[in-house]
């Protein structure tokens, strides 16, 4: 699921909105490690800040969401497939910013699944640094 029609079959989210350019590895029920490349071009930096752009920290929560949505979606059996929203956030810390030009890759490891809910460890990192982390919790409907 490399490439982003293969991402685009799984997850709901269109541009502007799509934030996982990448899958890199998979483990069904344990593991995915995405990429989000963070070009000088996405909407939100004309007001975040014009003068200085950085990547608004909800948004990077937002990519480690959709990152494990892969991750659950992959997980489930295709006759189960329904969505799985995002429901709740805990944890959550900013350690580093992100700007235009940076490459995010998305580390999120299952901590608990459930048939119709799951609990996920997500870190941002740009290069070896931790740049965000936050626990993210996941209801299917």
């Amino acid at each position: 699921m490399s490439s982003p029609e293969e991402i685009l079959e799984v997850l709901p989210h269109r541009y502007p909105m799509l934030l996982v350019d990448k899958i890199v590895e998979i483990e069904p029920k344990e593991k995915i490690v995405a990429v989000k490349n963070v070009t000088f071009n996405e909407n939100f930096f004309q007001g975040h800040y014009p003068e200085k752009p950085i990547m608004p920290g909800v948004l990077i929560i937002e990519a480690m969401a959709q990152a494990s949505g892969c991750l659950l979606l992959k997980s489930i059996e295709k006759e189960e497939k329904e969505m799985y929203y995002f429901a709740g956030i805990d944890k959550a810390k900013f350690r580093k910013t992100v700007i235009p030009g940076d490459q995010v890759k998305l580390k999120c490891e299952v901590l608990k699944f459930k048939k119709r809910v799951a609990k996920v460890k997500g870190e941002a990192y740009v290069g070896d640094d931790l740049v965000a982390e936050s626990r993210l919790l996941f209801a299917m409907k």
